[in-house]
């Protein structure tokens, strides 16, 4: 009986200590990192406190084993992979993936110091004829692979963005690549902060006319870890 009770004490401290959120969530979840493991090896990603509908949207997903066996169905060598079709679970060879999502959306929540240099994880979203105020999907997401540039070729990729790009991500996105044209588009929500080989190894498979990987390609498990650093 004695054991018992100290059983439920610790139990009582430790979810007074951990409460659940009303999201589902515990308060401890919100500071932990994701790891992905996915056929080509494993990522670990970090969200950013600064966009707390996106982290604790993606979290919620990812506890509940959503992501798990999703297909990355639309590669696009130096460009990015994108994930989180629930359709693609059970889809068929061939079959023509992107237009899965839940009934809801995330509202946009752009931060000047969140932009897109390689390893970042962002929302997907509907084009902006159908969604002027660019809110993200619930569920899909990408990951930058991007491309490297020259102090030339950033000034082409300065006129594609029709803006003048800050010195510190210049900087950035010519030290490791990105895609600078998206910023300001397309939510940044976390970075991959081990791992980036294999966005490397999954952006350079060969895929159909649809950007599907010709060999699908699956995230086998997403899951919660304690931070390391």
């Amino acid at each position: 009986m004695h054991r018992i009770s100290l059983l439920a004490f610790l139990l009582f401290i430790f979810y007074a200590c951990n409460p659940k959120l009303s999201n589902g969530l515990r308060k401890n979840d919100l500071k932990k990192d994701v790891e992905m493991i996915t056929d080509k090896g494993t990522m670990i990603i970090r969200l950013s406190d600064s966009t707390p509908l996106h982290r604790d949207n993606f979290l919620k997903l990812v506890n509940q084993g959503f992501y798990d066996s999703m297909l990355f169905h639309r590669v696009i060598n130096n460009f990015m992979i994108q994930c989180g079709d629930p359709n693609s679970k059970h889809a068929k060879t061939g079959e023509q993936l992107g237009d899965g999502d839940l009934s809801y959306t995330i509202p946009a929540e752009f931060r000047s110091g969140l932009f897109h240099y390689k390893g970042v994880i962002a929302a997907a979203r509907t084009g902006d004829d159908v969604n002027p105020k660019k809110e993200s999907s619930a569920c899909q997401f990408y990951l930058v692979k991007g491309k490297m540039f020259t102090p030339e070729t950033y000034l082409k990729e300065e006129k594609r963005a029709f803006r003048k790009i800050p010195e510190d991500q210049k900087q950035t996105y010519m030290k490791i690549g990105g895609t600078p044209h998206l910023d300001g588009g397309y939510t940044v929500f976390g970075v991959t902060i081990r791992g980036l080989d294999v966005i490397d190894s999954i952006s350079a498979v060969k895929t159909d006319s649809n950007d599907r990987p010709l060999t699908d390609i699956r995230i086998v498990k997403a899951r919660l870890i304690k931070r390391t650093k």
